[in-house]
């Protein structure tokens, strides 16, 4: 019977080489999923947009590739100490028990070296190439994420409240890399991302209650929440959100194409939101998701077309 000893070297070697590969294409796969690239690409779209209302017209310049960078390493180191923290509770959930940490792929050492040397590289970088305000600010946000709002979600459903502050200031970033100071319109795109999020988290949550509950995280609405509250929290927010999405108009940068927009979304997000209120189900929930979804992208691309329409 042959061996692989027994092989010719040339075969040997491309075994090898082929082991090697794989080892390596699993790796990077793993890498990738610590960053979360979804989330990442989501910052990243948000900072673009608070960029261009930031420079009044003129085209995107390397500051912005630099903040882009800065802050996608940052998101990145987020999301890999948010893992790393959250290991032991990811591997009692359905949907997280495959995450590179809980299913043994990475090691826990590994992955807080990988997202702690990203955060700082990241806030490094942004003080170098960008100025000191966004990387600051982007040193806050990995605080608040990674340093309160992840450990908050063992010991109060308030986390909900404390996460949307991070989550909420990638477009301020955007701002202040243009070389803005923190005004009422830095407020107002802060504003927006906060309001925009409790329906869509409320959602998130109400589909993975039982999970949350066997894992031991206090989301918001909680593990068995009373009937039609989740739903109804979702309402007031989406309806919240109605009158803060209209200050980008108020404060001029921006004109009646977003307002009419903006209402327009705010009114289908709140529809869906009502929709859940009435009838809390599998379905409803992913309702109010998808109305999310298609709210973001939209009311951010007409709010950053309006406002180069207006200055042209």
């Amino acid at each position: 019977m042959s061996t692989a000893a027994d092989a010719p070297p040339q075969l040997r070697t491309l075994s090898r080489w082929n082991a090697v590969c794989s080892m390596a294409a699993s790796r990077t796969s793993d890498y990738l999923l610590l960053a979360r690239p979804g989330i990442a690409l989501m910052v990243l779209v948000t900072v673009t947009v608070g960029y261009l209302l930031g420079q009044q017209g003129n085209w995107p310049t390397a500051t912005l590739f630099h903040a882009c960078l800065g802050i996608t390493l940052v998101a990145a180191g987020s999301s890999a100490v948010n893992q790393w923290i959250e290991r032991d509770s990811d591997a009692l959930m359905r949907r997280t028990r495959v995450r590179p940490l809980p299913s043994g792929r990475l090691a826990p050492l590994e992955v807080l070296w990988i997202g702690a040397s990203c955060a700082i590289t990241g806030c490094l970088y942004l003080a170098i190439m960008v100025n000191l305000l966004t990387a600051a600010l982007s040193g806050l946000t990995f605080f608040l994420y990674a340093g309160v709002y992840t450990p908050l979600k063992r010991w109060t459903s308030l986390c909900t409240a404390i996460g949307a502050i991070p989550g909420a200031l990638p477009p301020v970033l955007g701002w202040t890399a243009s070389g803005q100071p923190l005004d009422l319109t830095a407020f107002a795109l802060f504003g927006l991302l906060f309001f925009w999020q409790f329906p869509h988290f409320l959602a998130i949550a109400w589909l993975h209650r039982e999970d949350y509950l066997s894992a031991g995280l206090r989301m918001l609405p909680g593990g068995r929440p009373l009937p039609r509250v989740t739903g109804l929290m979702a309402t007031a927010y989406a309806l919240g959100l109605i009158p803060i999405s209209l200050v980008p108009a108020w404060l001029g940068i921006a004109g009646n194409c977003y307002s009419v927009t903006a209402v327009a979304c705010g009114v289908m997000y709140t529809a869906a939101s009502m929709g859940f209120a009435h009838a809390e189900s599998r379905t409803s929930a992913r309702r109010v998701l998808w109305a999310s979804l298609i709210y973001l992208p939209l009311v951010l691309a007409v709010l950053a077309g309006d406002h180069l329409r207006l200055l042209q």
